[in-house]
């Protein structure tokens, strides 16, 4: 189980100005090809590392639809993650209705950060064989001082298998953070030939816009940054915040649903609590306690889920697993053969070196406690500890740390932020608009994200926003 963005600490520097040897980065000139349906991809290449820029190098993956009318310029999207795609987000918003005004004046243009997707190398950590392994392990419900240091040991050899398996090794992992991705979209936004970015950002792709903004705030056109992730959170604090949030969706699911398996949260817990025992069959595989606790949290992503969520449950309170697992296999990105894309992996690599780095057991523990008292659906199992435990054996040190955002001169962002945003929770976009200062959009609803998902209200004020570069503090 997942849970997706200890003291905090000064506000780092921002990157320096690019040194004139970027030069031949900035220059370069994109080959780009076609790949089917009216799209094109290239490769950007970067330093592997930009404190030597005349060393190795790594290609990051691009897609682009170019525009179909008065073009303004490009439109760089990335969907979040650490580790989601932004090449699979470009080429699904290409095919999207609510896109086309959009699509009419931009080349819509989405890259793999460094390590995921079609970006060479690929950060590369456990086998397929040894992912589904440590999802079917119950290593992380033993609390005990033995439990421990089996949970420490297998998160340490994890962290060595990631640094012996990826290309360039403890360097890449060295040069996987938010820090260098947001050197390579300003390199991309060189060799795409704009003066300055506009960037729509989901997620984890807002902390991207947000340090992007913090670095570089005078090469900024616009940014619209959904689903926001407050950068001044410590990794422990937005773990124990997620987990409230999607309590507060779970509460918000079983008031619509009011179905006796998974009416409440009692009800909840009385569905999923025997699996901790007994998986459920599911198919080739099985249903774990942990693998429930992470298809319903796919679940709950979007209300437009729900009534399939709701299936899922039901299926479960029947004997079968099969629908819920496939949540849950949504969200680990493994395929009906069995692959794994990586996601898993690259989001590990990023919040390990993002975040100031938690080594106190005892304040390890206390956010477990403060996880379940935030979110009681999980009692049963325990929180994940892996994200806190791979962070803190992790093979290299943190090379970004949590602090304000701070980017004087920053023409103003468009923030939008959910009430009963899952993932993120509400407060963070709040926050996030107002160390940006920026304008904050509020959405209210029961979901993580929603521009250019169906809510004309929220896309309309996107788009204008996009294409004319001002906007209003909205309510929709």
């Amino acid at each position: 189980m997942l849970l997706a963005a200890c003291t905090s600490a000064p506000a780092p520097a921002p990157p320096p100005p690019p040194p004139p040897d970027l030069g031949k980065f900035t220059s370069q000139q994109l080959a780009w090809t076609p790949c089917g349906q009216g799209l094109d991809c290239a490769h950007l290449t970067v330093p592997l590392d930009y404190a030597k820029p005349s060393g190795e190098t790594v290609r990051v993956g691009l897609l682009r639809h170019k525009a179909a009318k008065q073009r303004i310029g490009s439109l760089v999207v990335n969907p979040g993650g650490p580790g989601g795609s932004g090449t699979a987000t470009a080429a699904s918003l290409a095919k999207s209705p609510a896109a086309a005004p959009l699509l009419d004046r931009f080349d819509l243009v989405g890259f793999d950060p460094r390590g995921v997707g079609t970006s060479e190398p690929r950060l590369t950590c456990r086998t397929d064989a040894e992912q589904d392994a440590d999802r079917a392990s119950d290593i992380e419900s033993d609390s005990s001082p033995d439990g421990v240091k089996k949970q420490l040991a297998e998160t340490t050899a994890y962290g060595a298998k990631c640094a012996e398996a990826t290309k360039y090794g403890k360097e890449f992992l060295a040069n996987a953070g938010t820090r260098d991705v947001v050197r390579d979209l300003d390199v991309l936004r060189a060799a795409l030939g704009d003066e300055k970015l506009t960037y729509l950002g989901y997620s984890y792709g807002t902390q991207i816009g947000a340090a992007y903004a913090e670095a570089y705030p005078r090469n900024v056109r616009a940014l619209l940054l959904d689903g926001a992730i407050d950068p001044a959170q410590s990794l422990v604090d937005s773990l124990i915040t997620q987990a409230a949030g999607f309590q507060d969706a779970l509460n918000e699911f079983t008031k619509w649903c009011a179905c006796p398996f998974a009416g409440s949260t009692e009800a909840f817990q009385r569905l999923v609590r025997p699996l901790v025992a007994k998986p459920l069959p599911a198919g080739a595989w099985k249903l774990s306690f942990e693998d429930a606790i992470t298809g319903t949290f796919a679940g709950l992503y979007s209300r437009g889920d729900w009534p399939a969520l709701k299936a899922a449950l039901e299926q479960v309170s029947k004997g079968n697993g099969r629908t819920l697992l496939a949540f849950a296999d949504d969200y680990y990105q493994r395929d009906p053969d069995g692959h794994y894309s990586g996601a898993i992996d690259a989001y590990f690599a990023v919040r390990c070196v993002d975040h100031a780095r938690v080594t106190d057991r005892a304040a390890i523990d206390r956010a477990h406690g403060e996880m379940l008292a935030g979110a009681p659906f999980l009692t049963g199992g325990t929180p994940d500890t892996s994200e806190l435990d791979i962070c803190s054996t992790w093979p290299v040190p943190p090379t970004s740390a949590e602090h304000p955002p701070r980017a004087p001169g920053l023409p103003k962002p468009l923030v939008v932020s959910t009430t009963h945003d899952p993932a993120t929770p509400y407060r963070q976009g709040v926050s996030l608009a107002k160390d940006l200062d920026g304008v904050l959009l509020t959405y209210e609803g029961v979901q993580h994200t929603v521009f250019l998902q169906g809510n004309a209200c929220v896309d309309r004020a996107g788009i204008a926003y996009l294409i004319g570069g001002t906007a209003a503090s909205t309510r929709c």
